[in-house]
């Protein structure tokens, strides 16, 4: 090995080591509060989300699914004192797993994390006119549980005024 190789040798060692401390050094301490996502199932795991999270800022990050002309409100109407909070459509929500088009109603009530928002403008436009709105990524929402305005929702309503992830903003996933 002459001296030419041995010096290239070094370097590439040297390099290495670089971009090694580089990386030891930037993965110290907490991630930046914009990379901390949690899942849909993270978000509904253990309990109601508005009592572990309160009305914290939070990032979710799932799969995005609405009905819209589609959607059924139930049987008993609510107070509607709060119409974005309390009523059931246009129905939004982050499920943990892309659905399939031929979702129903029920499934994503049950499965997903219901969505709203006062002026209803965070969400992605409709794809299709009818049918579950389905996006082939998954998406990244901002916003917060327990929002003040849960307390005008009709007793009956209250805790799950209180569940929907209130939003402010989406993003995807990858940018």
């Amino acid at each position: 090995m002459n001296r030419e190789m041995r010096i290239g040798v070094a370097l590439l060692g040297l390099l290495g080591a670089i971009v090694f401390a580089f990386l030891v050094v930037g993965s110290l301490g907490e991630p930046r509060e914009e990379l901390q996502r949690l899942t849909v199932e993270e978000a509904m795991a253990q309990g109601s989300p508005a009592d572990r999270f309160g009305d914290q800022e939070l990032r979710i990050v799932g799969w995005y699914a609405s009905l819209d002309g589609d959607c059924v409100e139930p049987a008993r109407p609510p107070a509607v004192s709060v119409p974005w909070l309390e009523l059931h459509c246009p129905l939004r929500v982050l499920m943990p797993a892309q659905p399939l088009e031929s979702v129903a109603q029920a499934e994503l009530e049950t499965r997903g994390l219901r969505l709203s928002a006062p002026t209803g403008q965070p969400f992605p436009s409709r794809a299709v006119p009818g049918g579950p709105n389905l996006r082939l990524e998954q998406l990244v929402f901002l916003g917060h549980f327990d929002d003040p305005a849960a307390a005008g929702c009709a007793a009956p309503l209250r805790d799950l005024c209180r569940n929907t992830f209130v939003v402010s903003d989406y993003d995807g996933l990858v940018r």
